[in-house]
């Protein structure tokens, strides 16, 4: 997985490329933890993830919580990975563009 952080404003984006497992979610994990002090908003652009993992989806509701809740938008999801967070409903409490 490759993780790249950018700053404009008070808004951050996180582009991932690859797969979030078990193996890679703490790195997510640390990136967002590292980003969030500087962010009122947070975008994960996901463009290139094709697989998330439980792992994946914890890392991810955890950042809702810690950028606070509604300021966590997920964007490009891939169809494959959509319909994981359509199956978990995590679609019904996550900003997903």
């Amino acid at each position: 997985m490759k993780l790249t952080t950018s700053f404009e404003d008070k808004k951050c984006t996180i582009t991932i490329e690859g797969s979030i497992d078990t193996l890679t979610a703490r790195e997510l994990e640390q990136a967002v933890n590292d980003a969030a002090p500087n962010c009122e908003s947070m975008v994960l652009d996901m463009e290139k993830v094709d697989y998330i993992s439980s792992g994946g989806l914890r890392v991810v509701v955890g950042a809702n919580r810690t950028v606070g809740k509604g300021n966590l938008t997920l964007k490009n999801l891939a169809p494959n990975v959509l319909e994981i967070f359509r199956l978990t409903g995590f679609t019904k409490v996550l900003n997903i563009e």
